[in-house]
């Protein structure tokens, strides 16, 4: 993701109006809701990082609470409100425009913690310590993050994440940081390839040659686009090496 703003407002085009910012399905979603023991029966939940909210959809529709969903990129909020209003859900979703690096939120405010591929803005174990503090004692939290699943991944797939995502490591050391970080896992489990494909990387593929021709000489913009491509082929030729994983743990303390 480029530092650079009119790059930066390039990847939002490639990004513009999917159904997801990343993978992962509504089965997923309730699996891991699944693994969230103890909840009260009319939870506090905050979805971080939720983009245009599919799984802030599915929360809304299975829990008998208020789900907050917060993300700094107003036109995923507004998706997720046109979403909300055409489930006739919006009365059980408050929609939040802020930074996940400064939640205003006042400690223990939350009995759930929800994130789908958003996690990695902040760092992993940073998002797990920074969290902790919103979560109600025993809380718990979900997160989905990019993991390593071979110990020896193919140079190419590890060089292609080495650039794009160097902080990338694998299920073990995620589960040790979880309990470092003052957690008590509950249960993890590897997002299926169709999680990638369906409301992801299909859609995301259709839009690039729309793309290229709309960028059409500008090199920089381009490369951007490429990146993009690439990623996708990465997955079509390496996917066994790697995938997105679900972490669901309890605050400990």
């Amino acid at each position: 993701m480029s530092e650079d703003p009119r790059l930066f407002e390039v990847f939002l085009d490639v990004q513009r109006g999917l159904p997801r910012q990343g993978p992962g399905c509504d089965e997923s979603t309730r699996r891991a809701l699944a693994l969230c023991r103890g909840l009260p029966e009319c939870p506090a939940v905050l979805d971080i990082g939720c983009g245009p909210g599919m799984q802030t959809l599915v929360l809304a529709e299975a829990l008998n609470g208020l789900v907050t969903a917060i993300d700094i990129f107003p036109e995923y909020l507004d998706q997720l409100n046109e979403r909300a209003n055409a489930a006739g859900l919006s009365s059980c979703i408050e929609i939040v425009a802020g930074d996940m690096t400064a939640l205003p939120f006042p400690p223990q405010s939350f009995d759930l913690i929800w994130s789908e591929g958003a996690a990695y803005v902040m760092g992993f174990a940073e998002a797990f310590t920074a969290w902790k503090a919103l979560l109600k004692p025993a809380g718990c939290i979900a997160v989905s993050e990019l993991v390593w699943l071979d110990s020896d991944p193919p140079s190419e797939a590890a060089n292609f994440f080495g650039d794009e995502y160097p902080a990338m490591t694998d299920v073990e050391t995620n589960l040790k940081t979880i309990c470092t970080c003052g957690y008590e896992v509950l249960g993890h489990f590897t997002l299926s390839d169709a999680a990638w494909w369906r409301h992801y990387y299909t859609p995301l593929e259709a839009k690039l040659p729309a793309l290229v021709d709309k960028y059409a000489g500008d090199e920089e913009a381009l490369a951007v686009i490429e990146t993009t491509r690439r990623e996708i082929e990465m997955r079509r030729r390496f996917g066994q090496s790697y995938g997105y994983a679900f972490f669901v743990a309890r605050r400990a303390g």
